[in-house]
Parts: C-alpha cells; sequence; structure tokens
C-alpha cells in the first residue's frame, strides 16, 4: 500500500515529507523523482549558514516510516486573505447551474 501511495504522489509531482525509520531523520519538502523496485529516488534542498544545497538520494521502501503532504498553508499575522467576493467576475463561479447541465436530463 505504502509503494502505491508513493508512485501516486511522485505522479502528483507535490512536496512530501518523509521520515526515515533507520536514521531516524525527516527530510522536509522533497520531490519523489523515480520508485525503481525498492529504491525511491528522492530530490530536496537544505540551508546551512550561507548556503543552499541541493540533493539527490536514493532510499529503500523499507526505510520510509511516513510520508505527509502539506495540504495548505495560511500566512501568519496580520495579512489580508482573499475571500470569494473579492475574486474577480469572469473567475467567480454562478450560484445558477447552467443550462448545459440541465438539458442533459
Amino acid at each position: 500500500m505504502l509503494h502505491r501511495k508513493i508512485y501516486q504522489l511522485s505522479c502528483d509531482g507535490r512536496e512530501v515529507w518523509i521520515f526515515l525509520r533507520d536514521q531516524q531523520r525527516w527530510i522536509e519538502r522533497a520531490r519523489i523523482l523515480d520508485i525503481e523496485g525498492d529504491l525511491v529516488t528522492l530530490r530536496y534542498e537544505t540551508e546551512e549558514e550561507d548556503e543552499v544545497c541541493a540533493w539527490e538520494e536514493m532510499v529503500r521502501l523499507d526505510s520510509i516510516g511516513s510520508v505527509m503532504q502539506r495540504l495548505a498553508a495560511v500566512p501568519k499575522g496580520n495579512a489580508e486573505i482573499m475571500v470569494a467576493e473579492d475574486c474577480p467576475l469572469p473567475e467567480q463561479l454562478s450560484d445558477q447551474p447552467s443550462e448545459s447541465n440541465n438539458s442533459d436530463a
């Protein structure tokens, strides 16, 4: 089941957080590049002092203990969040169902 879920996440191309049981560490904001047999190839970046390092790492499927993905993020502080009424008129969804949907019934 984990293999199938990791494959699905790799197809989506979204960032994931992966916990490696054997190393007791998290890999944050990684992208799953490839799955070949029981090897999963990950790409991620780390910040160390004055430089950003890009890493590509292959881990065994058995060593993955947990996989998480961010569903949403909301800024902290006094940032004003846009709501549906603030959306430009052409992008707003209408309240009425379209006529094409009613004609199929």
